[in-house]
């Protein structure tokens, strides 16, 4: 009985630190970002600058509430590719190529074969799983960093897809006219995630249910890292590939499938925001990998790689994103916001030390001495 009070005491410091090194994390970027804010602008750095993010969405109500819950939901996939992976002892940096690969396959599902939007989102999540396989094939069998093998399959994926969209300009996915994809509205409304009123409700017209459909990815995330076997081989082979092995875990197979399961997540992603018309497909950008994909590494940084938390960092991270596209460009630029964000991602690198420090606070005013248990034990001897 001691020992699990112990472990949950144990279990309720671990989750304590961690929530007040990320909330440390947010302060210390919050803070520079408004310094920064003074130095570009002293005159608007509060008003016009400052409480702008901090209103985020709210500053344009209800708009600006319903673009941050569009772009909330691949954030929260992106994400929870990357905390999978970390889950697992494996770093997806190469979430954006499974993103772009995800957002083809819903495109390709919409535009081309007019598919619903249920079977586009299948799609999205088979294209990213693909994508996401082929590194885990190579650290599993030839022991290759998922790192470098992530990073090179990034680049390939946005130029093959751009390539098989673009065609030259005349693919059957490609409006010439606007240089992106066709608009799903035009040619593909049944391919379109229902709104059920939200869109309606946020006065926009790309805010579905995807976000709900997000949280609900976030939790079986969760209940297969925390209450399943599966979940629990992926870990110990993260943990100690050989200690895993001896106890009879597959490591290739699980390392496969970690990676399977990662691609998989952010793929998914992309169907919910491409599929929302949150955005068309531009080909012609071939020099940019879709941002979404790095996000998901602050998002997953930032909740500790835990599921759950995830969607509460990508709400945030995308509240001060769309608080930074209402900056009055006169006075300052809206890439502030992303400065914020990449301070907060710089600062999470160092997430562990506060941790620990936090923690080892926490555990010394818990086992501090009470001041009146020693006067009070005196007395009942004494009383004896």
């Amino acid at each position: 009985m001691s020992r699990n009070k112990s472990n949950l005491g144990a279990g309720m410091l671990q989750r304590s630190s961690s929530v007040l090194a990320a909330l440390l994390c947010i302060l210390i970027g919050l803070v520079v970002g408004l310094v920064a804010l003074f130095i570009i602008n002293p005159g608007h750095a509060w008003d016009q600058g400052f409480l702008r993010i901090i209103q985020g969405g709210f500053y344009d109500f209800p708009y600006g509430v319903g673009k941050t819950l569009t772009n909330s939901a691949p954030l929260i996939m992106t994400g929870l590719s990357v905390a999978f992976a970390f889950k697992t002892g494996l770093f997806n940096i190469g979430a954006a190529g499974q993103y772009t690969l995800g957002a083809f396959g819903a495109l390709y599902c919409a535009l081309i074969l007019n598919l619903p939007w249920y079977v586009c989102l299948l799609a999205s999540a088979l294209f990213g799983a693909v994508w996401g396989a082929i590194p885990g094939i190579f650290k599993a069998y030839l022991n290759i960093n998922e790192v470098i093998t992530s990073i090179m399959f990034n680049w390939i994926g946005l130029y093959m897809v751009n390539e098989i969209i673009y065609a030259r300009g005349t693919g059957a996915m490609y409006d010439a006219n606007n240089t992106r994809t066709w608009k799903l509205a035009d040619r593909a409304p049944g391919a379109l995630i229902p709104s059920c009123g939200l869109s309606d409700l946020f006065h926009t017209s790309s805010t579905t249910i995807a976000i709900f459909l997000a949280i609900a990815a976030a939790v079986v995330v969760w209940v297969i890292l925390e209450k399943t076997t599966f979940g629990y081989e992926l870990k110990a082979v993260g943990l100690n590939k050989n200690a895993a092995r001896y106890a009879g875990i597959n490591e290739k197979k699980n390392v496969i499938l970690s990676m399977t399961i990662a691609g998989a997540l952010a793929g998914f992603g992309a169907g919910l925001l491409y599929l929302s018309a949150g955005a068309e497909w531009n080909p012609l950008n071939s020099t940019s990998l879709p941002a979404m994909g790095f996000n998901g590494i602050a998002t997953a940084l930032l909740a500790s790689s835990n599921p759950i938390g995830t969607i509460f960092s990508s709400l945030f991270i995308s509240h001060i994103t769309v608080g930074g596209s209402f900056l009055p460009t006169r006075y300052f630029p809206t890439e502030i916001a992303d400065l914020i964000s990449g301070i907060i991602i710089y600062l999470c690198a160092f997430a562990m030390l506060f941790r620990g420090v936090i923690a080892k606070k926490l555990h010394a005013d818990k086992d501090a001495p009470d001041a009146n248990a020693e006067p009070a034990a005196q007395t009942k001897k004494e009383g004896k």
